[in-house]
């Protein structure tokens, strides 16, 4: 995966329309060079043409672990360790019920407050279907290491903040974890392509993850689940699935779980939209993840700098140290989502999280100094002038 030879930006490998300055990858990654070519053979030459044969002829059967296995590379997963498929909500779902599994007796799962609601949703509807005495502890995000004691069986936490960027150091809070007896699940959805993570250096036992953002899978694209490989063979999977079955065409009365990830495999999988994924991640051909990283260091750096330089209206809402923030940038205003709304307008494509939370990501493989200096210029002309004061701007709709 890594080549000093290949430059940020890479954008003439993304489809970008004209004018327009890109900061939301972080919700929904760009549409890859490359993609609508490989998605249309696939629909012509191999399910056109090939029909049913396409599960043998074209592999189909095999791409959740083979796209799984490219998506490790970007995580710090061994090969054979990361399997496709489904939602990210499933597979935290999949995850938080074999964790539990691994700790009986316990009888906490603790997560905190900068968690991703769906994770909290997922653990909640998890503890009222099992109806066992389990329930939710969310404390502060600083909070965590001295939530820890020996009634707690799992720590579920999403290393990079959706709102803030605030991100987790989680080589040190997978050991306090540990060593407090407790297993330790990554939610990876805002790290996963934005910085470099190393699931096996930290030893966790789950992680898990989305790739329609900086993977740039496309809205819907396939979520991941990896398993440390020395615990496999002991996860008990609670959606026990029939391509999760270990000889699943022999089509077997009772579940007996394949030996290895694939395992948390569940249902058929969405070969359309897995074959996109997989091309989409040819973009990560010969990039660097720490180059990745010190790019984005510098643009998030500039943005802060220019936009408390000319728009002091606006709060910084994300860490000031670079060392504790992922890929984003947040800032609060009064009137945020109408300024987002104007902004966008204007071409410059943000988002807003409530209740007042303008979110900026900088993803290097397509965001450059210019973009983030014309960027500002605008929001300046918006905030300025107030343009952001106009009905159309505050009508929402059913995404905000």
């Amino acid at each position: 995966m890594k080549d000093i030879s290949v430059t940020l930006p890479i954008k003439d490998r993304f489809e970008l329309p004209e004018g327009v300055i890109y900061l939301d990858g972080n919700s929904l990654g760009p549409l890859p060079k490359g993609v609508r070519t490989r998605v249309a053979e696939m629909m012509t030459q191999e399910w056109g043409r090939h029909l049913i044969r396409g599960w043998n002829a074209d592999d189909w059967m095999g791409q959740p672990l083979r796209v799984g296995s490219r998506v490790g590379q970007l995580i710090g997963a061994p090969e054979g360790t990361v399997v496709m498929g489904d939602t990210l909500s499933i597979k935290v779902y999949q995850a938080l019920s074999a964790a539990l599994k691994l700790r009986p007796g316990r009888k906490v799962i603790l997560s905190d407050s900068g968690n991703f609601p769906s994770d909290l949703y997922m653990a909640q509807g998890l503890i009222a279907q099992l109806d066992q005495g389990y329930q939710l502890r969310v404390v502060a995000p600083d909070d965590v290491a001295q939530a820890l004691n020996d009634e707690v069986a799992v720590a579920m936490l999403t290393q990079v903040d959706y709102r803030t960027g605030r991100m987790h150091d989680m080589q040190m809070i997978t050991a306090q974890v540990q060593a407090a007896g407790a297993v330790m699940l990554w939610d990876l959805a805002h790290s996963a392509g934005a910085v470099p993570v190393d699931v096996a250096g930290c030893g966790c036992e789950f992680a898990v993850g989305c790739t329609y953002k900086y993977l740039n899978g496309g809205p819907g694209a396939p979520a991941f689940i990896y398993v440390r490989p020395d615990i496999t063979e002991q996860v008990q999977p609670a959606l026990a699935g029939w391509l999760g079955h270990d000889a699943p065409f022999a089509f077997e009365a009772t579940y007996r779980p394949a030996q290895d990830i694939e395992r948390m495999r569940v249902g058929t999988p969405p070969v359309i939209q897995m074959t996109a994924l997989e091309e989409a991640l040819k973009v990560w051909d010969g990039i660097d993840m720490s180059a990745v990283r010190a790019r984005s260091i510098a643009l998030c750096e500039l943005f802060i700098e220019e936009v408390e330089r000319r728009c002091p209206d606006l709060h910084l809402a994300s860490p000031r140290d670079a060392s504790m923030r992922g890929s984003q940038v947040s800032f609060a205003f009064e009137h945020g989502y109408a300024a987002m709304q104007a902004l966008i307008s204007r071409g410059v494509i943000g988002d807003f999280r409530a209740p007042d939370i303008m979110r900026f990501g900088f993803t290097p493989l397509y965001v450059d100094e210019q973009d983030v200096r014309r960027a500002v210029d605008i929001l300046h002309e918006v905030l300025v002038g107030q343009l952001w004061d106009a009905p159309e701007f505050k009508a929402t709709g059913r995404v905000t």
